[in-house]
């Protein structure tokens, strides 16, 4: 499921009540006209339309000061969502097709928000899986999780968009609502359920993903793809940079075989993959970083002393476990990861 999150980088977010037809928004209680006003103004803005609800038993109102309208930018340095209330999405409408709402927002927002698809009537999966999954993340996290509309790859159901940072979950299961939250929060991605982060391009994304996975690198802002190149019709390579250096990504483009992808899809189906191959490093890895968090690690022995503070400590081997391949005997660890000071 790797490279599989939308292309867009930002996000028109739209509260709306009750039931939703396959085509979201625009077969909703919203008026019909408006909802098109809505989706044709959001597309010309380059975002992609999620309408939302909270979970559990469909509200039949708006909340209390009207509807919320968000739009949430997930490009890096930008990250944040902005909230208006309307009383009428008219309203919205008319501002959105101006390009950028004129009235001032009641917040902007930067915490974690987490967008569960359970649009049963676009596939039904979504709704089995990804309804029991916005319910457990509620529990840990109310008041900052919604149902939304379609979210692509239903045949990765449950999928979870966290917002501002644009990152999309798939397989997400309930049991792994606490630990995947609290991961979230503390500034981290998940990589055994990460289908890629919303904005890049397919490659960017599997690159990034399979980054993720291989260097032991959770922390959600460390690593950065700076370049792709398509060597042919079914490999391309991609640069990630992290905290301690250059990697070369080695990502395979693969046609699956035929299949019925989604509940609701046509049988006869065949989906672009993308598969991580191989990680190597394109640039010296810095003696004086540590490999864990990247930040200074006092070494002793790189800065030419006769002895490092880490020969008079004892790390626990949970520590050292992490320490990624390519950076051992290369680059010590700082004190605070040795100590467990750090959670990355």
């Amino acid at each position: 499921m790797l490279g599989t999150a939308p292309p867009q980088a930002r996000v028109l977010i739209v509260h709306q009540p009750g039931p939703w037809g396959p085509r979201g928004l625009v077969e909703s209680r919203c008026d019909p006209e408006v909802a098109r006003r809505i989706d044709a103004a959001a597309a010309k803005g380059g975002m992609r339309l999620q309408a939302i609800r909270r979970p559990g038993k469909h509200e039949s109102t708006p909340l209390p000061g009207g509807h919320l309208v968000g739009i949430a930018d997930t490009r890096p340095g930008a990250e944040s969502v902005t909230w208006w209330r309307v009383d009428d999405l008219a309203e919205i409408a008319a501002e959105l097709e101006h390009g950028w709402p004129r009235r001032p927002p009641v917040e902007i927002d930067y915490a974690p928000l987490y967008l569960v698809c359970a649009h049963g009537r676009h596939d039904a999966c979504c709704a089995l899986r990804g309804g029991p999954v916005a319910q457990a993340l509620h529990t840990v996290r109310s008041g900052r999780v919604w149902e939304t509309t379609h979210l692509g790859g239903d045949r990765f159901a449950a999928n979870v968009l966290v917002l501002p940072n644009g990152h999309l979950y798939g397989r997400v299961p309930p049991d792994s609502a606490a630990e995947f939250a609290g991961r979230i929060d503390a500034g981290e991605v998940v990589p055994g359920f990460l289908r890629g982060r919303i904005g890049l391009a397919p490659i960017a994304q599997a690159a990034l993903v399979f980054a993720h996975q291989e260097l032991g690198i959770v922390r959600r802002d460390a690593l950065e793809v700076t370049s792709v190149q398509r060597l042919d019709a079914e490999h391309a390579q991609a640069t990630v940079v992290s905290p301690n250096g250059s990697f070369l990504v080695d990502i395979a483009i693969e046609t699956r075989p035929a299949a019925q992808l989604t509940c609701r899809g046509p049988e006869g189906v065949r989906a672009r993959a993308y598969r991580g191959v191989s990680i190597t490093t394109a640039a010296p890895v810095s003696a004086f970083r540590c490999p864990l968090c990247g930040d200074a690690n006092a070494c002793g022995s790189a800065a030419g002393e006769p002895e490092c503070w880490c020969c008079s400590e004892k790390i626990p081997a949970q520590v050292t476990d992490r320490i990624p391949p390519y950076a051992k005997d290369v680059a010590c660890i700082c004190r605070a990861c040795a100590l467990g000071e750090n959670s990355h």
